[in-house]
């Protein structure tokens, strides 16, 4: 759904605690300039005409991603919505800008690294979770469904460490045509999913 459709409200409704949207990807920068900057335009009027609806609504936002080739502009107006609504205790909206699942496991390793230079961590202490707590996602839980629009069976690069046990739901739908009734039938077939975690009993995940 786009902002149109007020994604982060049905889903609010819903009971989820999470949502989060591929908006921009670090490889998106290949694209023609103009196409560029009319997503970045796009991107500044919707953190602009969806503030309010974030603060009703209850929604704390954030954003994954590097600030690399931003504008300040956009930024700032990043900066403007993660701090009105870092007290809201409902549904996380997070935004993927600039973002690629390689360059944030990249960014996470020298992250790492730099903490073992300092001589902070030691070889040996690094696990899955002195990882993840480095990822942009840190602090955020794992997702349980990825929902992939236009009948593509591909995942594009994203959150490749978060989604090793996620649920894939794929729709021929594009994403300005996704309603609230794809995303109900999405989180129905969810709930019809065997999720066992690489184990032999029934696990219940959260949607």
């Amino acid at each position: 759904m786009t902002a149109t459709h007020n994604a982060e409200a049905y889903c609010r409704k819903l009971g989820l605690e999470q949502l989060t949207l591929y908006c921009f990807s670090a490889e998106n920068w290949k694209r023609p300039a103009e196409e560029v900057g009319f997503l970045m335009a796009l991107l500044q009027n919707y953190l602009v005409g969806e503030r309010q609806l974030l603060l009703d609504e209850n929604i704390r936002f954030r954003v994954i991603g590097r600030r690399d080739g931003l504008s300040a502009e956009v930024q700032a107006e990043i900066d403007e919505s993660i701090r009105r609504t870092s007290t809201n205790t409902g549904l996380t909206l997070c935004l993927a800008i600039n973002y690629g699942g390689r360059t944030e496991i990249v960014d996470a390793v020298r992250a790492v690294a730099e903490r073992v230079q300092r001589g902070e961590l030691q070889p040996t202490d690094i696990d899955e979770k002195v990882i993840a707590d480095s990822l942009y996602t840190a602090g955020m839980r794992d997702p349980d469904l990825l929902v992939r629009t236009a009948g593509e069976m591909r995942i594009s690069n994203y959150l490749l460490w978060q989604i090793s046990y996620a649920e894939l739901w794929v729709t021929g739908k594009c994403w300005p045509d996704f309603a609230a009734a794809d995303l109900h039938q999405a989180c129905r077939d969810f709930a019809t999913r065997d999720r066992r975690f690489g184990g032999l009993v029934n696990v219940q995940g959260a949607v």
